[in-house]
């Protein structure tokens, strides 16, 4: 058996199987062996039926005492009910609709059971649980993700057919690297990982894996940068950017001519450039993305701008009309709700190089949107777009410099995982002039003092945010969605009853563009005192008058994401406040809220954020194009991540485009681990 064979042609799987498996992405043999359990029973540690652990999946010890009679219940169900305990605490067996479970339990013989216990301290309950005879030692269980039809027994009896049928197993991995961090062969490791006879051997098997699978990524973040060191086809001289400078109504950081240095730099150099523009909120990194577009018209380049939001790129259009217009330089915008005919007019603007800047969501990937001389590409809020999003852009013309920015501050593990690629510049100063924002926790119970406060700043001619995380009420099905404040609701119900003579606006991602944009234009020219949002004004809103931002629930919010909603205010020269509300009392709640109040640094705040909550809360469910890691955690394993990156750049410096003979298996996987079906574009 070879391990590219279909799994249709193992040993206990026929057509219908083999569609059960397919919905867990199992179509070979070797997907089947990288189909990793995500956990494991270990029957040899059970807990007295007392000292279970509330609430959480475990094992327990106790003896069968007796069966009860069935019980119809509504619906058509049976409900078997055993009773079981031990010298701690009686145990009561709950199995639904499954005679042959409890059938199978004898009276007066020990079972170690596995389940969630719930129940009261004196007779603890388990609902379905499996179990096995307490008889001598039993070796680790692995658990699986499932689907119907299919269960962690059978998947681990076909893994033990395909481990004996495959002969060699040809291990990618280097032998020179599993010498040196003493990591098993492939077949061994895999062998471990699905049949593990301790804690040891899980443990050492995670480790070659974890190695394997960001040396892999590792690869093919460089490799990806390799295709983009072409020749640089978009020459640029540098320029003297004085009436750049000249031009605007202030001096640019230290940080900001840092970071310009740099870009005009690549701009200049033989290989297109390829860069992360990295700074906290209000840090100015559309004035360097500004002044690097200044660099490209007068070398006869376009440059475009791609933004994940239709308002957030109209707000970059009125700021680069203001820096650029002066200097001659027009700018276009290009989103999913302009017109036909104006379109079309924008579209020959664009082809005939009349807009030297064109600003854009991602209606600029459109097939008939064609530059006439595109040099300069810059995606803002990077962690909304994805590699193939870039690839995209970059695609508008031959090798263009490609600027990436991100108002998300991202800790250098977090920065190599998803930016490897990249060459990083940080704005780590903020414009003067910019104060540190204030930010409180309160409970709802303080809710009337706060519209006091709100009162008084409107009063003064400021204006408010206020975020709720749902847009109504039939948002959640969850039981905590109920505690959870809907926009709709909230607009009619709270902000108009305390706040009756103030003009308030609601936007919320069911309007319609027009209308979003309709709303937040009021708001930032003052005809609205309050906007009650979601979160569709977490990025790049600038409205320097707004000075309160009040976020409900807050508790919902990861602080990455919170932060990002503070920077929405403390733009202009009032006092500003951040106001958190919640009514959750967790340890936990109170931690994260409480380094809310004491830090505006937001390198702090998503280093927190890392440790406390993973990547995940940087990036929503997954980033396009970032490939889904099935071991590694970005935290954990963040020392074996920089040690796969040196290695990877190690074998790349003699392998450039991993080409030899020897190196296949190697290109293979990361192929395999980005999804490149067609391979990697290396000539």
């Amino acid at each position: 058996m070879d391990v590219k064979d279909s799994i249709q042609f193992l040993k206990g799987v026929g057509e219908t199987r083999a569609k059960q498996l397919a919905k867990l992405g199992l179509f070979t043999v070797e997907d089947l062996l990288r189909f990793y359990p995500r956990g494991y029973i270990d029957y040899n540690h059970p807990y007295p039926v007392a000292m279970a652990p509330y609430e959480g999946m475990c094992v327990v010890k106790a003896t069968v005492y007796g069966k009860q009679l069935p019980m119809r219940i509504r619906g058509g169900r049976t409900i078997y009910r055993v009773t079981a305990g031990d010298d701690t605490a009686g145990l009561l067996l709950t199995f639904f609709n499954s005679p042959y479970a409890a059938r199978g339990l004898e009276e007066n013989r020990d079972y170690l059971f596995y389940g969630r216990v719930g129940g009261a301290l004196a007779r603890r309950e388990m609902v379905s649980p499996t179990y096995v005879p307490a008889d001598g030692s039993l070796p680790m269980t692995p658990v699986y993700h499932l689907t119907e039809g299919v269960n962690s027994k059978y998947i681990a009896k076909l893994v033990g057919t395909a481990l004996t049928g495959c002969g060699a197993i040809t291990d990618p991995l280097p032998e020179v690297l599993r010498q040196k961090y003493r990591l098993p062969d492939l077949r061994r490791t895999l062998e471990m990982i699905h049949t593990p006879k301790n804690e040891d051997e899980v443990t050492a098997a995670r480790r070659r894996l974890v190695f394997e699978e960001l040396y892999y990524l590792q690869l093919g973040m460089k490799l990806m940068r390799s295709i983009n060191l072409r020749a640089n086809r978009a020459v640029m001289a540098n320029t003297d950017l004085t009436a750049f400078y000249n031009a605007l109504p202030f001096t640019p950081t230290g940080a900001q001519q840092r970071a310009i240095t740099e870009i005009a730099s690549d701009l200049c150099g033989k290989t297109p450039m390829n860069r992360l523009l990295q700074g906290d909120v209000g840090s100015g990194k559309t004035l360097v993305a500004a002044a690097a577009m200044v660099i490209a018209a007068q070398n006869g380049f376009q440059s475009v701008l791609m933004a994940p939001t239709e308002i957030l790129a109209q707000q970059h259009a009125n700021t680069l009309q203001g820096m650029l217009r002066p200097l001659g330089i027009e700018v276009a915008l290009l989103t999913g709700s302009v017109r036909a005919k104006p379109r079309r007019v924008l579209l020959e603007a664009i082809s005939t190089g009349a807009a030297q800047v064109v600003v854009g969501t991602h209606a600029v990937l459109s097939d008939d949107v064609i530059f006439h001389r595109l040099g300069f590409a810059v995606t803002d809020e990077q962690h909304r777009f994805g590699v193939r999003q870039r690839g995209l852009l970059a695609a508008k013309a031959e090798s263009p410099h490609l600027l990436v920015m991100s108002a998300t501050p991202i800790p250098r593990t977090l920065s190599l995982l998803l930016f490897g690629e990249l060459d990083v510049s940080i704005l780590d100063e903020l414009p003067p002039g910019r104060t540190p924002i204030k930010t409180y926790a309160v409970t709802t119970a303080l809710r009337g003092r706060m519209f006091g406060f709100l009162e008084k700043q409107i009063e003064a001619g400021r204006q408010v945010f206020i975020v709720c995380p749902l847009i109504d009420e039939s948002d959640g099905d969850s039981p905590a969605a109920h505690e959870m404040q809907a926009v709709t609701t909230y607009f009619e119900e709270v902000a108009k009853q305390f706040l009756p003579h103030r003009r308030i606006g609601l936007m919320h991602g069911r309007l319609r563009p027009t209308e979003k944009a309709q709303v937040m234009q009021q708001f930032a020219s003052g005809e609205l005192d309050v906007i009650c949002s979601t979160t569709v004004i977490e990025v790049g809103v600038d409205v320097p008058n707004a000075s309160v931002m009040v976020i409900e629930n807050a508790e919902r919010y990861g602080l990455s994401a919170l932060h990002q909603l503070r920077g929405r205010v403390g733009r202009g020269a009032a006092e500003s406040f951040c106001i958190l509300v919640s009514d959750h009392d967790s340890e936990e709640v109170h931690s994260r809220l409480a380094l809310m109040c004491h830090t505006n640094d937001g390198f702090a705040v998503a280093q927190y954020d890392l440790e406390h909550r993973g990547p995940g809360d940087f990036f929503g469910e997954r980033q396009h194009g970032l490939p889904r890691l099935k071991v590694a955690d970005a935290m954990q394993d963040a020392r074996v991540l920089e040690t796969a990156a040196a290695e990877a750049a190690t074998l790349l410096s003699e392998d450039p485009k991993l080409i030899a003979p020897k190196n296949a298996p190697l290109r293979h996987e990361v192929e395999k681990l980005f999804e490149l079906g067609g391979g990697l574009a290396i000539n």
